[in-house]
């Protein structure tokens, strides 16, 4: 399946309650492996490769608290399209 190039951006206030039910989707598509992303703007699906490098980075300064999450993987799908198969004369 070809997936095209793109970019998904959402930022928004939550509560609790639906930051987690957004991130428990995001375990299910993991579980999948394929990620779709979609809002009113616009949509982006992902398909997620076996491996995935995993960053957390947590930080409190002057009462200001952020959690960072980061998955970043290769298609590898796409990689193997990219080769041209041997020749051999």
């Amino acid at each position: 399946m070809d997936h095209p190039d793109g970019k998904f951006l959402h930022e928004s206030l939550q509560d609790r309650k639906s930051v987690k039910a957004l991130l428990e989707a995001l375990t299910k598509a993991i579980g999948k492996g394929e990620l779709t992303l979609n809002d009113d703007d616009n949509a982006l699906t992902l398909p997620l490769d076996k491996l995935l490098s995993l960053m957390i980075k947590a930080d409190r300064t002057d009462g200001r608290c952020s959690v960072d999450i980061r998955l970043t993987w290769t298609e590898q799908a796409s990689a193997a399209a990219k080769k041209t198969n041997p020749s051999v004369s």
